[in-house]
């Protein structure tokens, strides 16, 4: 069970319910997003200090729509309902929730009625308006009737009750979405409601976070020894840290070159954490078994079960020859979880499986160490900082455990391989030369596309693959929007790309934002 003063977030499906966890942790406050069918034992064991609704794509009339556990209420702590959740609280306590004839998405100007109320405390309202304020609307429904108790706190030209709450019993509603970066103050909204209205201490940070970690990964593994899949990656990266500091020589840190990384990384990652992190360290040259397993797979599905199940295996031959080995140690953090439905997880719709979470074996033979599991990405960096690792690990783009594989659409060759690393390379350094690697896209890379297309080099005709770029901007992974590079750098990565990567006569720019589409193509 967590020591720190807890929100639990209950998820009725909306695509920014994993934002408002991240808020809440903003604020120096612990989350769970858990679904909202989850059994009463199994968030109540947790202690929350107060629960938060999210929105959803449903109706509260529609049938079988999820509905309020019964717990929320007997418990007698504060609620937060957000969009579909102020819906379902009103519902549930006898107010009247109607369709709209006018629905609202996108920005609202909030009015408040109520300023000095606690979940408002500290807004900053407009100057020449008082009162007022930008919020992010994304709903049809609305409601029409507060249920006995509750006030109105803020209104927009479309919700009479914006915001409402019964300050008695802890209820608070809103109708727009806090969590989003276009809902100007709703972190400070967030905030407020964790701290002022449950009462939550700000006890949720990288020290106590490190210090809770350690304690928890010696009682776990004793006198055990562990081994740990590094990538090179940040998630693996800052693991495997965050373990030495707890258990130092226990850890023997394993290196598998699948032949799937970007250009370079297998020198860097051996340079990086045996001669200067001084850590033990194996690398493992398994290029060829990568090679052979993926010879003429397609799928993307089967590219990530195939790979995670010969992650494993290899560790399970190497391990043989250190000895006795207890424990496998992984970078999987609180997205990988969310995104990969998963074993055993109900309500949910399988996005991709995460090569740390769904894609291994069933007969894996090692006792699972995850020590940031419940940490989104800004929270590992932060993490890493704090244990004093360098930016050049900390800040490293996100790169998919399957490595190059599932970037490299079609079949996998050698050849191909090499292709996409060459063109994938180029990409990265303008970006890096431009300044644009770290400050203007969080995650960068070109995709090799499973086409080919007629293009003129010279006097002659050609007939060559394609290389799609993808950069996107984004806070949280979660959601993502395409970089808006600027035209000369594009000419520029495009024109090396199409001259010094052989097989290669066209260059286009992935423009899909996250949703509808994944940062990965596959």
């Amino acid at each position: 069970m967590n020591s720190h003063d807890t929100i639990i977030i209950l998820d009725y499906g909306a695509q920014y319910s994993q934002l408002i966890a991240r808020r809440v942790r903003e604020a120096n406050v612990y989350s769970r997003l858990v679904s909202w069918s989850t059994p009463a034992e199994e968030v109540l064991v947790h202690q929350p200090k107060g629960f938060i609704l999210s929105g959803g794509p449903n109706s509260v009339y529609d049938d079988g729509a999820p509905t309020l556990p019964d717990y929320v209420i007997e418990s007698g702590l504060p609620v937060l309902g957000i969009c579909y959740g102020m819906q379902l609280l009103a519902n549930r306590l006898g107010g009247r929730v109607v369709y709209s004839q006018h629905r609202e998405y996108g920005p609202a100007t909030l009015h408040l009625d109520q300023p000095d109320d606690p979940l408002f405390r500290g807004w900053q309202v407009a100057a020449v308006e008082p009162h007022q304020s930008q919020v992010w609307m994304s709903h049809g429904d609305k409601v029409e009737a507060l249920p006995n108790g509750f006030v109105p706190l803020a209104h927009s030209d479309n919700s009479p009750f914006a915001a409402a709450a019964d300050v008695a019993r802890g209820y608070y509603a809103v109708q727009f979405h806090p969590e989003v970066v276009h809902t100007t103050q709703g972190a400070r909204l967030l905030s407020n409601f964790v701290h002022h209205i449950c009462g939550c201490g700000a006890d949720w940070n990288p020290a106590n976070f490190i210090d809770e970690q350690v304690g928890l990964i010696r009682a776990q593994v004793g006198n055990g020894r562990v081994v740990l899949g590094l990538s090179g990656g940040v998630d693996s990266a800052v693991a495997a840290a965050l373990i030495h500091r707890a258990i130092g020589e226990q850890l023997t840190c394993i290196f598998v070159d699948h032949g799937l990384l970007r250009q370079g990384e297998a020198t860097q990652v051996v340079e990086t954490f045996q001669r200067e992190q001084g850590m033990n360290l194996i690398a493992v040259n398994a290029v060829e078994e990568y090679l052979d397993i993926l010879d003429g797979v397609t799928d993307p599905e089967q590219k990530r079960r195939l790979i995670g199940e010969k992650f494993v295996r290899i560790f399970e031959r190497e391990a043989n020859k250190l000895g006795q080995i207890d424990f496998l140690a992984q970078g999987t953090i609180y997205p990988d979880v969310i995104e990969s439905a998963g074993k055993g997880k109900k309500d949910a719709h399988v996005i991709k499986t995460h090569h740390n979470v769904g894609g291994l074996p069933d007969d894996m033979d090692f006792e699972l160490v995850e020590p940031l599991r419940e940490l989104f990405k800004d929270e590992v960096r932060t993490v890493g900082s704090a244990l004093g690792l360098p930016d050049s690990i900390i800040w490293r783009q996100p790169f998919p455990g399957p490595g190059l594989a599932i970037r490299c659409l079609g079949v996998i060759t050698w050849e191909r391989l090499e292709r996409l690393r060459l063109a994938d390379a180029i990409f990265v350094e303008e970006l890096r030369r431009a300044e644009m690697l770290r400050a203007g896209t969080q995650q960068s890379f070109a995709v090799l596309l499973p086409v080919k297309s007629v293009g003129v080099m010279g006097d002659g005709r050609t007939y060559q693959e394609v290389i799609a770029l993808r950069a996107v901007t984004t806070e949280d992974f979660m959601t993502a929007d395409w970089a808006r590079l600027p035209y000369e750098l594009l000419a520029k990565v495009s024109r090396r790309i199409v001259n010094e990567v052989a097989g290669v006569n066209r260059v286009v720019l992935d423009i899909t934002s996250k949703p509808p589409g994944t940062i990965e193509w596959e």
